[in-house]
């Protein structure tokens, strides 16, 4: 699956960009924690600290406010011509909220590096260490969209509707089964079918998307025939599930608020 630019594919395997040839246009965006980018990073990647991907307050996961996003466009150098390759060290959690960041912002242009900094490290990929900084300044003009988010009342509204979409929530079995409660309520949304966001990586692969992710999710009830919300507890974890289901060619939204939404209300229809 291509996105709007073909600079490169929307995964990208770490073999193949070893061999990529350098672009003024590409930007690499390092999603790890500060101590392990400054330890080591792909070369020339600008780091973005993950927390600086959500709002914070309560629900925690909601997009940025306006000026918090400029500040990660003029971090970034941001182009309207500009491809980013984007990775983290834990297998895609917050790369994909990050990719679900940019399509709020209007910005299609970009990839994901297969296993993020675990794989890259497995092929003995070139490493700096230090802080590398945009090598432009910005001049990517945004505005933010609500398309690729729900909300809530959107949620109730669609519940209304048996069979009109398919819910993936990307926690534990212990959360979906309220095993573990990280909300003042525990369980999950009607109807949502639980496919563990851990499942999703190949351990044997260095945490790559597994290859079958396809034939994985439909097992659980998920063929792409509807479209897609997407959550967790914080829409971390569920970042991955977003990407994986873009990465599918299915019809995706993230549901931001997630379970430190819905589980905190006291009147949220729980099972």
């Amino acid at each position: 699956m291509l996105g709007a630019s073909t600079l490169l594919p929307l995964i990208v395997e770490p073999e193949d960009f070893q061999t990529q040839e350098a672009s003024a246009q590409l930007i690499i965006v390092d999603l790890c924690d500060r101590e392990s980018y400054l330890k080591g990073h792909l070369p020339g990647a600008v780091h973005i600290d993950p927390k600086a991907t959500t709002r914070g307050g309560k629900p925690p996961g909601l997009l940025p406010e306006q000026e918090q996003l400029q500040s990660i466009v003029d971090k970034l150098g941001l182009q309207t011509d500009s491809h980013l390759l984007i990775y983290d060290n834990e297998g895609g959690g917050w790369a994909g909220r990050f990719i679900w960041l940019l399509d709020c912002i209007g910005f299609h242009n970009y990839s994901y590096l297969n296993g993020g900094l675990t794989a890259w490290q497995a092929i003995a990929g070139t490493l700096e260490t230090g802080e590398s900084v945009a090598q432009q300044a910005a001049s990517y003009p945004f505005t933010i969209s609500e398309a690729p988010s729900v909300d809530r009342k959107e949620i109730e509204f669609l519940l209304g509707a048996p069979g009109s979409i398919d819910i993936w929530d990307a926690r534990s079995p212990e959360e979906f089964r309220a095993e573990k409660v990280l909300a003042e309520r525990g369980g999950h949304i009607p109807g949502a079918i639980n496919g563990n966001w851990l499942d999703f990586m190949d351990r044997e692969k260095h945490l790559k998307i597994r290859t079958d992710a396809r034939e994985y999710l439909k097992a659980l009830g998920i063929d792409g025939s509807r479209p897609i919300i997407t959550h967790c507890q914080t829409h971390h974890r569920s970042g991955l599930t977003y990407l994986i289901a873009k990465a599918l060619d299915y019809d995706v939204r993230a549901y931001p608020g997630s379970w430190s939404e819905w589980g905190n209300l006291s009147d949220t229809e729980i099972s």
